[in-house]
């Protein structure tokens, strides 16, 4: 890599003073720690990259507290070379100053980042379309005046990490596997950083599946009240994505529009057109407009695509949680058969539990409305957060740790990011992958 000339630096620094690049090559101890251990080769020289957030006053006393805080981030999953401890190191070693100020803040603004944020990139999040609010709840800058204004550094870099219990289960086993099983601690490292990618703290109420464990919580307070079966999408081109979302209404007894790769792509518009007995043994509305679109509204019913519930929870994605009539398939122990949305086991009650929560329905009025055989939205009042996530090692509904099969293959590029250095944050909140409109439940 090329190694990049910090101007800003060179400026504030004036005659008499090492740039960061002339550190790089005086410093004591190279820039290798726990990464060099956990993959085949050492990993490639990390050059000095410029700041991104305006630099601080630092005292010995605080930068002391970062290197050591750097020295220490392994626990996290993370590698303490990605953040420069040699170069931090030097130039304490030169006293308060401006080098100082200027390593110290660009050390800390690269490892609140990783632990807010996470350190995998973009390009190496597939299908990721869940944006995270904490960069703009936590701004790095406003993170690093509090750690110096309180003289709490250490604190405030601890303050970023994940809350769910998923993530202290997952740090807990990082300790406990030795060094020498590299493929487990990339596993566990993976898993570790996309809790980061995710909100800190998910919320009082939420929805959670875990794809590739083909289950759903209903979370309250940190404990899970409910769990569920699901169903999600196969792979491949109905591979369910990662988004978060919000719940704003169940709808009982839902009707389901046929996409028209089916009504027009599939020739079944003109079926039903052609057999109006077959359309009303499988419950189907046909309507022809005066262009000769044909349009195939399945209506309420057992048999119905989405049977008897559905949860809002809209995106651009056209993925939502919903019924089904094919129950067979909960049976079976690897459940990727939908094309993206999330079918849901006793999903009647799992809907009739959000409208009390979130619509504060009376119980009796909520199951009246699941069994009326009549289309029905209850919107929210309280709106809950959905998460539909991927992770592949985490404590099952059971809360024992287990690894989960990687179904669409999305560990290796993540891995793999952890292998090269890291890479300089962008503003890029989510995947650029083209959005697939996956709106047929069958």
């Amino acid at each position: 890599m090329k190694v990049m000339k910090i101007r800003r630096l060179a400026a504030v620094c004036g005659a008499g003073l090492l740039s960061l690049a002339a550190l790089a090559a005086a410093s004591a101890q190279p820039a290798t720690t726990a990464n060099a251990v956990d993959v085949a080769t050492a990993p490639p020289v990390i050059e000095p990259q410029p700041i991104i957030e305006p630099v601080r006053q630092w005292g010995l006393a605080d930068a002391a507290v970062l290197l050591a805080t750097i020295e220490g981030i392994e626990i996290e999953g993370l590698f303490p070379a990605d953040y420069r401890p040699d170069l931090l190191r030097a130039a304490l070693a030169k006293g308060e100053g401006p080098l100082l100020d200027e390593m110290a803040s660009t050390s800390f603004g690269w490892l609140a980042e990783d632990l807010r944020d996470g350190r995998t990139p973009m390009t190496a999040r597939v299908q990721w379309f869940a944006v995270d609010p904490d960069q703009d709840e936590m701004p790095t800058a406003r993170l690093m005046a509090d750690a110096l204004s309180r003289h709490d550094v250490g604190g405030v870099l601890a303050s970023l990490t994940p809350t769910h219990a998923d993530y202290a289960a997952l740090k807990e086993e990082l300790a406990a596997t030795p060094p020498e099983s590299r493929s487990r601690r990339a596993i566990i490292r993976a898993n570790m950083d996309r809790w980061r990618w995710l909100r800190r703290d998910l919320g009082d109420i939420y929805l959670l599946t875990n794809v590739p464990e083909f289950q759903l919580r209903l979370t309250v307070k940190g404990k899970n009240i409910r769990t569920y079966r699901t169903v999600v999408g196969k792979p491949g081109r109905t591979a369910t994505p990662q988004l978060a979302e919000t719940v704003t209404a169940v709808v009982f007894n839902p009707t389901w529009t046929v996409p028209q790769s089916i009504v027009k792509g599939e020739g079944l518009g003109a079926q039903l057109l052609g057999n109006p007995a077959r359309a009303a043994a499988q419950n189907y509305k046909v309507t022809k407009a005066k262009n000769g679109m044909i349009t195939v509204v399945q209506q309420p019913g057992p048999g119905n695509a989405l049977g008897l519930m559905k949860i809002d929870m809209p995106n651009p994605h056209s993925i939502y949680l919903h019924d089904t009539p094919s129950k067979q398939f909960f049976a079976h122990e690897v459940r990727a058969y939908s094309h993206g949305c999330i079918r849901t086991e006793r999903a009647v009650e799992l809907g009739m539990t959000m409208a009390i929560l979130g619509a504060k329905m009376p119980a009796a009025e909520a199951a009246a409305l699941s069994t009326a055989r009549e289309y029905k939205k209850v919107a929210m009042t309280r709106t809950f957060p959905v998460y539909l996530t991927y992770f592949t090692m985490g404590r099952d509904i059971n809360g024992a740790l287990r690894q989960f099969g990687d179904i669409y293959g999305r560990d290796k590029p993540v891995i793999a990011s952890f292998e090269a250095p890291r890479q300089t944050k962008t503003t890029q909140r989510k995947s650029d992958e083209a959005i697939i409109k996956l709106d047929n439940p069958l």
